[in-house]
């Protein structure tokens, strides 16, 4: 596993250059759906995860808890949980929006060699509670931020990634054999893009256009 050595104070190396390719880096994040069937090293995808550790929790909770879903069967249940609630998603569809769903690829879980479930551990006494009196949802938006983390990292690495809410989350979780008091984050495909493309899936099928900025700031 990599060891990080930070840089000393005040030496931090993020010139103009490095600040244009991590804007680079977050435009190319995009929810890959298609992916190529060729395995992703095990050493590779934990240092990934690792990476994500250094993703920010409230009170250094650490709530985040990361399961490869590497059995056969499980992952069908999941495929199947998927098929099924993107039956009834289609039903809440009409007309040229339901044909327009229909014909949307909303996950790789077949295709993506590496499949990760990514849960929030609600009874973790890491931290003490520190920061969670008032919001006790920011456990969970820690586990988010691990979330983005991992999936810059990955596509720092080429890889694409997916993340899967068309699912039963209580399905998903039984099956996964998990403790009772983990939640459900996110379930991701992991693996190398069959395509690359900078505008989102979304946009580029006509789903939703992009908001900008100027739409989403406001001052009170």
């Amino acid at each position: 596993m990599t060891t990080i050595k930070p840089a000393p104070p005040g030496h931090l190396p993020f010139d103009a250059t490095f600040r244009a390719t991590f804007r680079d880096l977050v435009l190319w994040r995009r929810d890959v759906r298609r992916f190529r069937r060729d395995p992703v090293p095990e050493e590779l995808l934990d240092n990934l995860i690792e990476l994500a550790t250094h993703g920010p929790s409230v009170g250094l909770s650490q709530p985040w808890r990361f399961v490869k879903v590497k059995s056969p069967q499980r992952r069908q249940i999941v495929c199947e949980s998927f098929a099924a609630a993107n039956d009834d998603a289609l039903r809440e569809y009409e007309g040229t929006q339901r044909a327009n769903y229909a014909s949307l690829k909303l996950a790789g879980l077949k295709e993506a060699p590496v499949h990760l479930a990514v849960f929030a551990d609600e009874s973790t006494t890491t931290g003490s509670g520190l920061g969670r009196q008032t919001m006790p949802e920011t456990l969970r938006y820690s586990v988010v931020a691990a979330v983005q983390t991992l999936w810059l990292a990955a596509r720092a690495e080429g890889l694409g990634m997916g993340w899967v809410s068309i699912l039963d989350p209580i399905a998903v979780t039984r099956a996964l054999d998990v403790p009772a008091d983990w939640t459900l984050v996110a379930y991701l495909d992991l693996g190398w893009p069959a395509e690359e493309h900078l505008d989102p899936e979304l946009e580029r099928h006509h789903w939703e256009a992009r908001h900008y900025t100027g739409d989403l700031v406001f001052e009170r």
